[in-house]
């Protein structure tokens, strides 16, 4: 017999994945990773499986290793998330024009 499977709202687990999101921190950086714009496609299909791809400042960036796998740790604690999978990418590079404008502002960018 089929596992049954539960549908989810795919638009309000993003916006609950997206605060969550909210909370990581490149520990060299006083701006979550959301502002800083390393966030490019956060994907939540109906029954809870979140995707994303996400990028960090610079390859050799120290926290390579690290920050897919907290990204990844957080989102697990949204409700309605079955599984999560980040994804590192590098096209399109990362640029101080991804950032928000309250990241530019806090870090003296204006």
């Amino acid at each position: 017999m089929a596992e049954e499977r539960t549908r989810v709202y795919p638009l309000a687990i993003e916006a609950e994945v997206i605060e969550m999101i909210r909370t990581v921190y490149d520990p060299e950086i006083p701006v979550n990773i959301y502002e800083m714009g390393l966030i490019y496609e956060i994907d939540v299909d109906e029954y809870g499986v979140v995707d994303i791809q996400m990028t960090l400042t610079s390859p050799a960036c120290p926290v390579a290793g690290s920050l897919p796998g907290d990204v990844e740790q957080k989102v697990r604690q949204v409700e309605g998330v079955t599984d999560v999978k980040v994804k590192l990418v590098w096209e399109p590079a990362w640029s101080m024009d991804l950032m928000s404008e309250d990241a530019k502002l806090e870090l003296g960018f204006f």
